[in-house]
């Protein structure tokens, strides 16, 4: 039978998360009535992660990098190595809630010019967490700025599903034809903003994102390290501003990184008032988001593992 749903995971230094992941799609694979296959990439992981993830029951392949790399060329990997029909690209801290694959794939298999849907995320504790918005521009970075960004820019909310500009990666059904038309996930984003660029890439070859809230995954997101992630913000930072000067003009990329750093300058500064808040973290995306060229991110973090494992 041919395979209609590859599952496509990848895991970096998160063994205990990965095999929540794989439980889960083992639930949701004995509910779907076509034929599906797991691929789980392991980003050269230290923690026993590549073994945990050959001895679970519902893995059909594992693929074990030596070398770490980014986000958007594992997920291009898994894309080219899926056998199904659609791909269902999921981080290792995202965990499906029954019936969510059939709920993505059902949107996906009914609208014949949807290349993607993205599944409704959850915070561990069941509050909802943003996870499909409109495309950067000047407009949606003024619009942060003035703080009106949950009602005007974030487009993952409602009962039905919808066209959205763009949806997270970390639970995302792939119509893997439409991929492979546009040229899977462009490698110059190491990680973040990765999706927004395959997505717009999509609109721009005629193809629409859909937001499915049917469709329900919990993200652990477990992005932070430390109180304050130096190579995290200076990688979003980057990437950000690498997204706006490959669609946008360099004067619209200014405009962005201006905005964008008041924001992060109010919340510094209303930090310095507000309980469980960082005004260091805040400042030190002002100042990455001011200065995208500076600064270390998880590239060269990828590249200091990958030196430390040839030793």
């Amino acid at each position: 039978m041919a395979v209609e749903v590859s599952f496509c995971v990848v895991n970096t230094e998160q063994r205990e998360l990965l095999l929540r992941c794989l439980d889960a799609i083992a639930t949701e694979r004995a509910a779907l009535p076509f034929a599906t296959e797991v691929l789980v990439l392991d980003n050269a992981s230290n923690d026993g992660s590549a073994g945990a993830a050959r001895n679970h029951p519902s893995v059909t392949e594992v693929i074990a990098l030596r070398q770490r790399r980014g986000k958007g060329e594992n997920d291009t990997a898994l894309l080219q190595r899926a056998r199904g029909r659609f791909a269902l690209l999921l981080n290792e801290d995202s965990e499906l809630r029954p019936g969510a694959v059939a709920a993505l794939h059902a949107a996906l298999a009914e609208r014949p010019q949807a290349a993607a849907a993205g599944a409704r995320l959850l915070r561990p504790d069941g509050t909802l967490q943003a996870s499909a918005w409109r495309f950067p521009t000047p407009a949606t970075a003024l619009v942060g700025a003035l703080f009106l960004h949950r009602r005007l820019t974030v487009q993952s909310r409602g009962e039905r599903t919808r066209a959205v500009d763009w949806a997270q990666s970390a639970a995302l059904l792939v119509r893997v034809e439409a991929a492979r038309a546009i040229g899977y996930f462009d490698p110059a984003f190491f990680v973040y903003s990765d999706e927004v660029d395959f997505c717009k890439r999509l609109r721009d070859a005629g193809w629409t994102t859909l937001y499915v809230p049917t469709a329900v995954a919990v993200h652990h997101e477990q992005l932070s390290t430390g109180a304050v992630p130096e190579r995290r913000i200076v990688e979003l930072s980057r990437n950000r501003d690498r997204y706006m000067r490959k669609h946008h003009s360099p004067l619209a990329a200014g405009m962005v990184r201006v905005l964008t750093a008041w924001a992060y300058a109010l919340r510094s500064l209303a930090a310095v008032v507000l309980p469980g808040h960082s005004p260091k973290r805040y400042w030190r995306h002002v100042t990455a988001t001011l200065r995208p060229d500076r600064g270390e991110g998880l590239r060269e973090a990828a590249v200091e593992h990958n030196r430390g494992r040839r030793l």
